[in-house]
């Protein structure tokens, strides 16, 4: 088969190479151009969504919140305006149970032998689980703020700055001991994300006045 080996897929020399190859047989050809023509019209329309989804972070009413989950590892503009939509009012938790509300905290079982934990509960918004779990992966690397960070970094409160600061060094902080212990990677994202949750939850509730 055909397959690309250029690097990253879906960045602009991909596309060049999508777009130059071509098959002996027409009805191959066409099936094929349909596709990628399919594949483009919906990452364009996608992109036209992330901009208008960030165009929305940026009004009043979500911007403070916004501004301040930023200042954590994986969360983007897409990512904070997510679970700022979605967990609305970040007063109504704690940093302990925001992590429950989401269906990140394992379930319980007891007997007489004593308590035992099982797989996440998975109650909750599951759209916002999804966010927090995907974000937690980007704690796995060694923490170093790169200049998309420090720039969000910019747009936040300086109490804001310091809390992600602090959360970003203590959720890698988390990985580094999990693959110490040889935990299934996916068990300690999990984990990692719970802990995220907790670090959102603390920034979304700081005084957005605080500078």
């Amino acid at each position: 088969g055909i397959v690309w080996s250029g690097g990253t897929a879906w960045t602009g020399a991909h596309h060049s190479w999508l777009c130059r190859q071509h098959f002996d047989l027409p009805g191959l050809q066409a099936a094929y151009d349909t596709t990628l023509e399919t594949v483009l019209l919906a990452t364009s329309r996608r992109a036209r969504l992330d901009k208008a989804i960030v165009e929305m972070a940026h009004e009043p009413q979500w911007w403070p919140t916004v501004s301040r989950l930023q200042c954590l590892r994986g969360v983007g503009a897409l990512t904070a305006f997510g679970l700022a939509v979605e967990v609305g009012d970040w007063s109504r938790f704690s940093g302990s149970t925001i992590g429950a509300y989401l269906g990140l905290v394992p379930t319980e079982s007891s007997s007489g032998e004593g308590r035992h934990q099982g797989s996440i509960t998975k109650t909750g918004n599951t759209h916002a689980r999804r966010l927090l779990v995907e974000a937690a992966w980007h704690h796995r690397r060694p923490y170093r703020p790169t200049k998309t960070m420090r720039d969000r970094w910019d747009l936040a409160p300086a109490a804001a700055r310091a809390r992600g600061h602090a959360g970003n060094q203590r959720l890698h902080e988390r990985w580094v001991r999990f693959n110490e212990r040889k935990k299934r990677t996916v068990i300690a994202n999990v984990a990692v994300a719970r802990e995220l949750a907790g670090w959102c939850w603390s920034l979304a509730v700081l005084d957005s006045d605080t500078s």
